[in-house]
């Protein structure tokens, strides 16, 4: 018995440990370090799919427990996020008619388990749709836990003024970053596959194109450059469709 066929599915579980690890900071409203081993769950993510086809050893478990990994390191960390960032934003309550005496108080952090939920039926989704193999329908988990998962690192390395840190402080702006996750997970939007099979210019320009943008993006951006660099996508993907489809 070829222990190779193995490895791929303990990269899987590796995904799986790193997303329990930031599930532990999350709950200990640690969200800087949370991101951090959501990246190294999403980067085992990448590798498993990649040893299973250069090992030959695809199989209907390894796709099972690819979902069920993904589930907690891609869907239930970034709920959990966006519930604390919904939770401690103590600063601007009152602002925001959100005071201890408000019955919304109590209620709105859950808001943010809807990405949980959205991201949930969108691997669901994935599992069963024949359409998803070489593309994706609707923003993929580990794009989505990058975007929520970056915006309390965001945050967290602002000066406390300026535009970005009072949309990010806005609970409402982050209940409707929440809704607009969850539709965008399960959207009907196909969105172009990132892998890159044959290192030649014409079959994959656009993923190249979104590449060096995406660099250009974190370099002078830095943090910032990541949910740029998942709108780019999304935006891309828009108009390769458009184009491709007036070829036809």
């Amino acid at each position: 018995m070829s222990i190779k066929k193995y490895v791929p599915n303990f990269i899987t579980l590796l995904n799986l440990a790193s997303g329990l690890i930031a599930l532990v900071y999350a709950f200990d409203t640690n969200l800087q370090m949370a991101f951090f081993w959501v990246c190294m769950g999403i980067f085992f993510d990448f590798w498993d799919g990649f040893f299973a086809r250069i090992f030959n050893a695809q199989s209907k478990v390894g796709l099972q427990l690819d979902s069920l990994a993904d589930m907690v390191t891609s869907g239930v960390v970034p709920g959990v996020a966006m519930f604390q960032l919904l939770a401690n934003i103590v600063d601007l309550r009152e602002e925001y008619n959100l005071t201890a005496d408000n019955f919304y108080l109590g209620i709105l952090p859950y808001v943010g388990f809807v990405i949980t939920l959205a991201s949930c039926y969108r691997l669901a989704k994935f599992n069963v749709d024949t359409r998803q193999t070489d593309s994706f329908i609707g923003l993929p988990t580990p794009a989505n836990a990058l975007l929520i998962m970056s915006l309390p690192v965001i945050l967290n390395h602002s000066d406390g003024t300026g535009f970005i840190f009072e949309a990010l402080s806005n609970p409402y702006v982050l209940v409707a970053i929440s809704l607009l996750s969850a539709f965008i997970l399960n959207a009907e939007i196909p969105l172009f596959s990132l892998k890159v099979k044959y290192f030649n210019w014409e079959t994959n320009k656009i993923q190249f194109v979104f590449l060096i943008l995406s660099a250009l993006l974190l370099f002078f951006f830095q943090y910032l450059g990541i949910p740029l660099i998942i709108l780019l996508y999304v935006l891309l993907s828009v108009v390769n469709n458009i184009t491709s489809s007036r070829q036809v």
